[in-house]
């Protein structure tokens, strides 16, 4: 009970706004001292910073978000929807497949969420509603494409979860290339469905001609080798995904300033910003540090392998609902924040029920991310609401539908979990 109670004491302090790591340091720490162990409390809060996040491989997730800021600075995410938009723009609805296939080749180089769903509102979501598209689904496909970049390597959010889970970051990558992939090509299908209940809504583009498609290609072929060089060295063993990040983050600086976008007022902002988000993710590793030490304390996870076991019911049920908690908890909480408390407390009992570490990895992060476009946080949402000039209620009720694609498509992996597990 003290553990539930001291959970509920942390989200509470989320929704009233209080900062993830300070919400989940504070409660660990107050859980600890609840428990009448000061001694350990201290030892704790002495080791905690330098055994949690000193890690080698945990060095991959600054590499990628430095990575992924730089690309924004290049410029290249333009060039990526210029490509796609002339290559299917004549076809019916096809600026609006342009987006998901341009938000699909940025994931593979961003790394975040919001920073895709940013950069494509200023862009396609612009274009859309001047070509006729309907506000609200040209806004809320753009909401929900933005959180492929937590799917298609490389992802912050994935590495992320390989170091808390233990499991290898390299093959948590590969694994999430198809899932990625199919999830992009879900939203395409459920885009015509909409489209299919209001024709008027997806307007035609403009034919181009093959010489024409050939120069808007060439511009994008810069992301493409990126992310084969990235994730192809990492498939094929090369190099670690450390190493990989660090090549990228290089590769990624080399085209900005190829591009003469390497300014000193634009670097300065990529470094503050990647300093920034690393320093918000490494804060919750600590918080969560301390935290799980409280929950080890409190035998919560035996405890709670031992209660699903004796209820017997099926493993599918089981997860369904494991899966639905991932839901509820992303409409409240930071995607890192959900992987660092649930994690160490979940995976025991996914193992007991026999399914594959990465593959739940997968299967979490996908869950997780549909909390990015559903109230009340839905940050993807206000995200491209600000961009696009939209207001955040139409926004919502345009992701609806791709929403519910991301769920169906979560339903599909927990069915055959060999989806994201053939290619290891």
């Amino acid at each position: 009970m003290i553990a539930l109670a001291f959970t509920l004491l942390m989200l509470a302090l989320i929704l009233l706004r209080v900062p993830v790591s300070f919400a989940v340091l504070g409660t660990g720490i107050v859980g600890l001292l609840t428990l009448g162990s000061l001694p350990e409390a201290i030892g704790v809060l002495a080791t905690a910073a330098p055994t949690s996040v000193m890690s080698y491989t945990l060095s991959a997730a600054p590499l990628f978000i430095f990575m992924a800021h730089l690309i924004l600075l290049s410029g290249l995410a333009d060039s990526m929807f210029d490509a796609a938009r002339t290559c299917v723009g004549r076809v019916r609805g096809g600026t609006a497949v342009a987006s998901v296939a341009a938000g699909t080749a940025f994931a593979a180089v961003s790394g975040s969420s919001t920073a895709s769903a940013a950069t494509l509102a200023s862009t396609s979501t612009t274009q859309m509603i001047r070509e006729g598209y309907d506000p609200r689904t040209a806004s809320g496909l753009v909401a929900v494409v933005g959180t492929l970049a937590a799917m298609i390597p490389p992802s912050v959010i994935l590495v992320f979860y390989a170091i808390t889970a233990e499991v290898s970051v390299g093959d948590t990558i590969i694994a999430a290339v198809i899932p990625g992939l199919c999830i992009a090509a879900t939203l395409v299908l459920t885009l015509y469905i909409v489209f299919a209940f209001n024709p008027s809504a997806a307007p035609s583009g403009e034919a181009t001609s093959m010489k024409e498609k050939a120069k808007a290609v060439v511009p994008a072929l810069p992301i493409i080798l990126l992310f084969g060089a990235v994730v192809g060295s990492i498939y094929t063993g090369i190099a670690t995904p450390t190493e990989a990040a660090a090549v990228g983050a290089l590769a990624a600086f080399l085209l900005t300033v190829a591009r003469g976008r390497a300014t000193v007022a634009g670097l300065r902002h990529v470094m503050v910003e990647s300093v920034h988000t690393s320093a918000m993710i490494f804060a919750i590793i600590v918080g969560a540090h301390i935290f799980g030490h409280f929950l080890t304390d409190t035998q919560v996870t035996p405890k709670m392998v031992e209660w699903i076991s004796g209820l017997g019911l099926p493993a599918f049920v089981i997860m369904l609902c494991i899966g639905l908690v991932y839901v509820v908890l992303g409409f409240f909480m930071d995607q890192i924040a959900i992987i660092a408390l649930t994690v160490p407390v979940m995976l025991p009992v996914v193992l007991e029920l026999g399914y594959d570490p990465i593959w739940f990895g997968i299967f979490v992060v996908l869950l997780a991310e549909v909390g990015l476009v559903t109230p009340p946080m839905g940050l993807n949402v206000f995200v491209v609401a600000r961009a696009a000039d939209r207001p955040a209620e139409e926004v919502f009720r345009g992701a609806l539908p791709f929403a519910g694609a991301m769920l169906c498509m979560a339903v599909v992996l927990l069915v055959w979990p060999d989806l994201a597990l053939m290619v290891l």
